[in-house]
């Protein structure tokens, strides 16, 4: 059993450095989401290199427990990975270095009865481990890590998508689909591992090592996961700035706005999305018809979202919706393929092409051309 284990976490570990490697040394414009990323496996593949390590430690040693408290950093840096990703204008700030003080706060507290002492007492301080204070401590800081960041990676999908769906009407909402995908299987990973916790500290350890075995072999088809996501979805949409409101966010602001300035903009609205076709483009923004229709944003955000009861993402895609329908009702089209259509008519994806198409007319494309 300790071979195979070998030869799992050999296979998960050079996975992991092969994707790290990708992610450091890929061409791309969004590096500092990249190395995040990287960084994350990294710490993670470090962590659970145990079976590996222990070959070739005799007992306890420093460099083996600070090895386990990189843990504390891997959440935190997912995080900063997630935030990267959804906001365009993400920076480094020194702000984000609190990110670590669960990690320091944990070495601190091993540092008088383990890193400081001889290796006979750090063999009794691992022997006594359910009766030790710090590791039962360090153990609920890293239970509530995991219930504080996870609870605020998800708050913050949630406001990014609200965010993207108010102001762009690209097809990148795929891009929310894996992150979200990645963040609810990191969320059940570390919900195992706190399950593991638990018993680790009860009467059946036993318990907690077949979970540990479990959690083992599952981490390269994790890995390997992350590395078919991440060459499939190599774009992530970055096209919201943090600034950004939301509408529900100045919709007390609504009330200042005249019902006769809102039917003007709403008359200008309908004629240049008409005439000018601006839907065709697919990375189409709010700031876009704003600038050309001469109608602050927030106006038209406001009018779109809660006048006309849209996001501005369905609003556009209503137009490209229409648009398609008429070609695929043109009988000198009827050899243009669906998939030739969605691109024409300003999607860039074949399933939010589908799926708006659907929610506008209750039928698939091809069954809307079949039924004409």
């Amino acid at each position: 059993m300790d071979n195979f284990l070998n030869i799992v976490t050999g296979i998960s570990l050079f996975i992991s450095f092969f994707l790290a490697f990708f992610m450091l040394t890929v061409t791309t414009k969004h590096k500092t989401s990249n190395r995040i990323f990287a960084f994350f496996l990294i710490i993670t593949a470090i962590d659970t290199s145990e079976p590996l390590i222990s070959h070739f430690t005799n007992g306890p040693s420093n460099l083996g427990i600070f090895r386990t408290t990189l843990s504390y950093m891997q959440i935190p840096a997912f995080y900063l990975y997630v935030l990267s990703v959804c906001y365009s204008d993400f920076r480094w700030k020194p702000k984000y270095l609190l990110h670590l003080l669960p990690f320091l706060i944990v070495n601190l507290a091993l540092l008088p009865q383990f890193y400081s002492v001889d290796v006979a007492s750090k063999l009794d301080f691992i022997i006594n481990r359910q009766n030790m204070i710090e590791l039962q401590l360090t153990h609920w800081l890293f239970h509530l890590q995991v219930l504080v960041y996870f609870t605020a990676i998800f708050l913050l999908l949630r406001r990014a998508k609200k965010l993207y769906l108010e102001n762009n009407s690209g097809g990148n909402l795929n891009s929310y689909q894996w992150l979200f995908q990645l963040t609810s299987v990191l969320t059940a990973l570390y919900l195992i591992v706190i399950f593991k916790n638990i018993f680790k500290f009860s009467d059946y350890p036993y318990i907690s090592d077949w979970i540990k075995i479990g959690i083992l072999l599952s981490q390269p088809f994790i890995t390997c996961w992350y590395l078919y996501k991440a060459l499939n979805y190599p774009g992530l949409f970055r096209n919201i700035d943090s600034k950004m409101k939301l509408v529900s966010d100045f919709s007390l602001e609504e009330k200042t706005i005249e019902p006769e300035t809102l039917n003007e903009d709403l008359l200008k609205l309908k004629k240049y999305m008409t005439d000018e076709k601006p839907f065709l483009n697919p990375d189409l923004k709010i700031q876009d018809i704003s600038k050309e229709i001469n109608v602050p944003v927030r106006e038209l955000s406001v009018l779109i979202n809660h006048q006309l009861g849209q996001h501005f993402y369905d609003f556009v895609n209503t137009y490209r919706i229409e648009n398609a329908m008429e070609i695929l009702k043109d009988s000198s089209k009827s050899k243009v393929t669906i998939l030739e259509i969605l691109y024409e008519v300003g999607f860039n994806s074949k399933s939010s092409f589908n799926t708006a198409f659907k929610k506008q007319t209750g039928n698939t494309p091809t069954a809307y051309r079949k039924a004409l």
